[in-house]
This record gives structure tokens, sequence and C-alpha cells, in this order.
């Protein structure tokens, strides 16, 4: 069975993570994902730690989310943090949307700065990539989704799919894993709630529990050579609800 991992942004409210670290090996996942501001205040003991608490606890940290500006400026910290990890895959999660460009051009050059930025994460051999949200696959003037032209601009870049947000910014989730499946290497597992519900939760709802045909997508998926599958949920307002009932979900597709 594939062991299932956690995005902790889940569960940046509901402190302090090393409950947090109990309530998910007890309901079977066996990975988590870190984020930036779990790592901002980590020294040298701290991280070795957090490495000791998950490996004690039975869990390990594979993937992590960092941002763009501390993988270009920060990088030794960031090869620190995932040599002490052991992990094998770092993403860039995230472009505020001030600095978005609004030309196919403009992707393509951020694509390149990507590539850059992930040279010596690859030279040290760790899975370098992009982690989405909804405005690169929102039609730019010339009808293009931004999502092509960043990944023409980084040839070496893998995909985390976030496939929720692929939905939520206009795209067709099967399309887009089809055309990019050769750079697919982990995916987060979350879901859309019906609409005018969950409001309260940003209109996110528990795996399985939503209108993402995950059964479906897992039926294609597990054809391919993924790595990670992370659970999420960008603001579950019942920690415990969300860990138990989407892992639930997930062992069933």
């Amino acid at each position: 069975m594939t062991k299932l991992g956690f995005q902790l942004f889940s569960a940046r409210n509901f402190q302090p993570f090393s409950s947090v670290f109990q309530k998910l090996a007890v309901a079977g996942y066996g990975e988590v994902e870190g984020y930036g501001a779990l790592y901002d205040d980590l020294d040298e003991a701290g991280l070795r730690r957090l490495a000791h608490d998950l490996d004690d606890i039975g869990l390990s940290m594979p993937t992590g989310h960092f941002g763009l500006a501390t993988l270009e400026n920060d990088t030794d910290k960031v090869l620190s943090i995932a040599s002490a990890l052991k992990m094998d895959s770092i993403f860039c999660p995230f472009l505020p949307a001030e600095q978005r460009p609004d030309t196919a051009k403009g992707w393509h050059e951020f694509g390149q700065r990507l590539e850059k930025a992930g040279a010596p994460f690859r030279a040290a051999g760790l899975t370098f990539g992009w982690h989405n949200h909804d405005f690169e696959f929102q039609a730019l003037p010339d009808g293009t989704a931004p999502i092509r032209h960043i990944f023409q601009g980084g040839p070496s870049l893998a995909w985390e799919a976030d496939l929720a947000w692929v939905i939520r910014g206009g795209g067709d989730a099967y399309f887009w894993v089809e055309y990019f499946k050769e750079r697919i290497t982990s995916v987060h597992v979350k879901d859309i709630a019906e609409a005018g519900e969950n409001e309260d939760e940003d209109g996110w709802a528990d795996v399985g529990r939503g209108t993402v045909d995950w059964r479906g997508l897992m039926k294609v998926l597990k054809s391919m050579p993924i790595r990670h599958y992370v659970v999420e949920h960008d603001n579950p307002n019942d920690i415990d609800r969300f860990i138990e009932r989407s892992i639930a979900s997930f062992q069933t597709f």
C-alpha cells in the first residue's frame, strides 16, 4: 500500500505539531510534507530534534516546500534541511499575485528562473519542481495556460500536481495529468466542496467528501511512477475529522 503523506500547512492552526504527528501516526499516515514557515525558526538543534521526533513515531518528511527567495538566496540552508530530514524532493509552491507575469514570455522566463534555482538541488540528487495553484491554468490573453510556459522554460522541472487547484483554475485535471505525465512525481490529494458548502473552510472538503473524481483520477495516476501522495486541506475547521476521513477515503481509491 502506498504511504500517504500529509501537508503540515493543513495543521498550522492546530498546534503543537507534536500532537499532530501523533494523530497522523495513529491514523496510518507514513509521511509528512513541510512548508516554509515550519523551517524558519529551526536551528540545527531544532532540526535534529524534528528529525528524531518524526523517526521515533514512524513518520518521515521526504518532501518539502520552500519559497523561491529562500531557494535562490539561502541554498545551503535548504540543502542542510533536506539532508537532515532525508528528503528526496523539494518544491517551490507559490508566486504572489503582484509578481505573476501576464504574458507567455513572462511565464517562460519564470520557468527559466525556476530551472536555474533548482540546479544546486538537482546536483545534490534531489528532485526539484513546481507545486501549482489555480493561476497557472487561467488562460492568458493568447488563450494559452501559464503552466505550459513554465515547463517549457524549465525543462528539468518536476511537477507536484495539486489537481483540486487545477480544477479551481478552470483546468481539466485528466487532460493536464496526461499532458505532463512525465513531470509528475508527487500529487496533492485534496477535495472541493459542493458549491455553497463549507464556506467557513474556504470551500474545501475532506478527501472523498467533495466533488473531485478521486476514484477515477487514481486509476490514471496509479499507472504512473508517482513517489508521493500528500493529503491537504487549506483551512480545515476540525483537524481530527480531516485526518481520519481523508485517509479512510484514500484507502478505498
